[in-house]
């Protein structure tokens, strides 16, 4: 492969014209590209940001759901504090609007109290209302992310508990062998 074909290849990757006589011209347009990139951003109304903001946790949850779990992480309360810190300036204010306690929110948050179902309800109610102008938010993805979590740490400690529970079942002979 001669240098024309690599370096189509690694500048794709970046997105950049790779139709460069020099190095330094392509590095000036990534500059360039990058600089614009951020005047961009920098242009955006604040609605526009949050709805970007949510638009990108909604995208991180559908797309943690659809990929095996291989991580101890407390993804529930990692997305809502990302969901409570991209809505919010103070958390308190959630824990106000949900109607629990900020001392409630902050345990759920730092992994020292499960959610009780009314607060994943709650939770379920208050993002179809906020996402209602933004785009399509399934109405169970909370539980989905929850139980998800619940049911891979279930089965990756099997070996502490799976002796102990076996103990106390009973398996009817339903066929010869």
């Amino acid at each position: 492969m001669n240098n024309k074909q690599n370096i189509n290849e690694v500048d794709a990757e970046f997105g950049i014209d790779s139709r460069y006589k020099t190095n330094d011209e392509r590095k000036q347009d990534a500059i360039d590209l990058m600089q614009a990139r951020l005047d961009r951003l920098k242009n955006l109304s604040n609605e526009q940001t949050l709805r970007a903001k949510l638009l990108q946790l909604k995208l991180q949850m559908e797309n943690y759901l659809h990929q095996p779990i291989n991580d101890h992480k407390n993804h529930f309360s990692y997305f809502l504090e990302k969901y409570i810190d991209i809505i919010y300036s103070k958390r308190i204010d959630f824990a106000r609007d949900m109607n629990v306690s900020a001392n409630f929110l902050s345990k759920i948050i730092n992994n020292h109290r499960e959610p009780r179902e009314e607060f994943i309800l709650k939770l379920m109610i208050h993002s179809e209302k906020v996402f209602e102008n933004v785009g399509e938010f399934s109405k169970k993805i909370w539980y989905l992310v929850y139980f998800q979590e619940k049911l891979y740490d279930a089965m990756s400690r099997q070996d502490t508990w799976r002796p102990e529970i076996e103990k106390q079942i009973r398996i009817p002979k339903l066929m010869d062998t």
